[in-house]
């Protein structure tokens, strides 16, 4: 049965034009995410369903009985009451036949929130969406409205949401960037795109197949049009006569052809990596601890990060993340241990929350001031083509920072922070407010970064694209370390033996290099490649091959350059460290190829 319908809707602010003449239907049953880059109207079509935005055309109809409960990115609530009495105000028809205050309280605690009584006021912001969120859900609405319900949850809360959506028998609609969510709770997916909506009945993965065949479809019809378009050219430069009503047909289709709008398949956009050489000394943290008032955070924890580390920080909100990262940073001193930085080293911290940002500033301005050009692997590359890269097109440049929506501007911090060329990047929660398109970008980048990268991060995916070991936060102040993703984390914490034999390391059983070797093998193998390992497996014969190519080109050299000594000292100085560097492949290679053997010889037992 139809629910709500949204008919030839149009919307927009200033010059920007986010919806023109669009369509949408819920109903019941539906599950739906909604996906598109920063600034392109997710947020404000969620407001304009629940009814606190009217669209400039257009109409929205639902059912008489149909009620619509609204998640706000930011909630209001009376700060006059308990936290409780925010969560169950009026709900008192619910009250008739449910332990509503019963189910407040369970899902409170789900979520971290144990003081029901206490003051709304005190509650952090992400505390506050915690409480907003169980308000929402505990509501008998046949629509729920979800702006970003997944931000400020921890891994296990977001899989407490998970479940519970899974099993909500009302339609939602929801923003989220969290794509393992959107894989396993939605049935539909809306995506905006350059003021259209286009619906797939899919969850994400699929939506990624049938998006792809979509473009392609659009791409051979613009082709057609494109070949009508320069036949009807020549055909007007010939001299064309509207005297007939074939003829006038025939310009009419001219004319269309010539005004309509140009379809463009969205570029594949390609960013390499900036750092600052590295040297041998990079960060070392030597037995610190921390505790506020009576909460232990982490105790006597030591660890060397070794270059081109990925690490990925995890365990429930509060539990002393960030507070780790602000001590290696230097923003914040332990209570005692030390923390000694390289002196090559140069960070790049990606903090929760963004920093001062001039409103009147335009956005090209904000980056010029790191730099107007830098360096990168295919030369120099101007601040404004970065920024392209970065989603913001020509006209974005040059507008005023005012006019940026939440998730442009924390897109745009991120590129500061990157432009800064860092050899350490240490992001905090980076997939917050960000869209799953410049997630991608930032992970195709860090694909490329020649450093060390530490992130505290609940997004499931994106850990198990990017780490390749887990810092767990656990009970009374141990950091404990898992070798691989995310996924590899939870299975070991299942006790899952047969896909990893990896066995997690305390702090005190932490040496100079971590769980590692000089070579940077693990001590011990799991039984399953981390997403870097497969790749690094994939693409290590052809790297391997290309280095001896380069060693058998720089002999030639060097037999012909024998009697230039200065030319022949460089040539031999490059050929050290290109067997050197094959020497380190060759070695992956020998445990890469172990590893894989490995692995079918347990798929081979299973």
């Amino acid at each position: 049965m139809n629910l709500l319908n949204v008919e030839k809707m149009s919307k927009s602010y200033t010059e920007k034009i986010l919806f023109d003449q669009v369509t949408l239907g819920i109903n019941e049953g539906d599950k739906i995410g909604v996906i598109g880059i920063n600034g392109t109207g997710k947020s404000t079509l969620l407001k304009m369903i629940a009814g606190i935005e009217e669209p400039d055309e257009g109409s929205l109809v639902k059912g008489k009985s149909v009620r619509v409960e609204y998640l706000a990115q930011s909630p209001d609530f009376d700060e006059n009451l308990s936290i409780l009495e925010n969560v169950v105000i009026g709900k008192k028809a619910e009250e008739e036949y449910r332990n509503l205050e019963g189910e407040a309280k369970a899902m409170l605690q789900k979520l971290g929130i144990n003081d029901f009584d206490g003051r709304i006021d005190v509650l952090s912001g992400g505390q506050k969406k915690r409480v907003a969120l169980v308000r929402t859900l505990l509501t008998s609405a046949e629509i729920l409205v979800l702006d970003e319900p997944t931000n400020h949850l921890d891994n296990d809360m977001a899989e407490w949401l998970e479940e519970y959506l899974n099993k909500y028998q009302g339609a939602f609609i929801m923003v989220t960037h969290d794509r393992y969510f959107l894989d396993k709770v939605t049935n539909k997916i809306v995506e905006i795109d350059k003021g259209n909506i286009y619906t797939y009945i899919a969850n994400y993965t699929k939506f990624l197949e049938l998006k792809a065949e979509r473009e392609d479809m659009e791409m051979a019809t613009e082709r057609k049009k494109k070949s009508l378009y320069r036949m009807d050219l020549e055909w007007m430069m010939r001299g064309a006569r509207a005297r007939s009503t074939k003829q006038k047909a025939h310009i009419q289709r001219f004319e269309e052809l010539r005004d309509r709008k140009v379809i463009e398949k969205q570029k594949n956009v390609e960013i390499n990596a900036l750092s600052s050489r590295l040297g041998k000394k990079t960060i070392e943290i030597d037995h610190i601890s921390k505790s506020f008032n009576d909460k232990k955070l982490f105790e006597d924890f030591t660890y060397i990060f070794l270059k081109n580390d990925r690490i990925g920080i995890v365990g429930p909100n509060g539990s002393g993340k960030t507070t780790l990262l602000k001590i290696i940073t230097g923003n914040l001193e332990p209570d005692s241990g030390s923390v000694e930085i390289g002196e090559t080293v140069k960070i790049g911290y990606f903090s929760q929350e963004n920093e001062y940002m001039d409103q009147n500033q335009r956005v090209i301005d904000y980056i010029r001031e790191v730099a107007e050009y830098i360096e990168t692997s295919d030369g120099s590359t101007s601040a404004s083509q970065m920024l392209e890269r970065f989603l913001f097109t020509g006209s974005m440049q040059y507008s005023l920072i005012s006019k940026l929506s939440g998730g442009e501007r924390r897109r745009l911090y991120l590129l500061k922070v990157l432009m800064e060329a860092p050899n350490i990047l240490i992001l905090d929660e980076p997939t917050n407010d960000l869209d799953i398109q410049t997630l991608s970008i930032l992970e195709d980048y860090l694909d490329s970064f020649d450093g060390i990268v530490i992130t505290v991060s609940h997004d499931r995916y994106f850990l198990d694209r990017i780490v390749e070991r887990i810092f767990a936060f656990e009970d009374n102040g141990v950091i404990r370390q898992y070798e691989g993703g995310f996924t590899d984390y939870k299975e070991a914490c299942r006790g899952e033996a047969s896909s990893i034999t990896a066995k997690p390391k305390s702090n005190e059983a932490d040496n100079n290099e971590g769980s590692v070797t000089s070579k940077g093998k693990p001590k011990e193998a799991k039984l399953k490649f981390s997403y870097m390992e497969q790749k690094e497996y994939n693409e290590i014969d052809e790297v391997i091959a290309k280095l001896e190519t380069d060693i058998e080109d720089l002999d030639k050299q060097i037999e012909e350059s024998s009697t230039n000594y200065s030319k022949l000292n460089e040539l031999m100085e490059q050929k050290e460290n290109l067997e050197k560097e094959l020497e380190e492949k060759m070695d992956r290679w020998v445990y890469l190829n172990d590893l894989a053997e490995q692995i079918e010889n347990a798929k081979t037992k299973n």
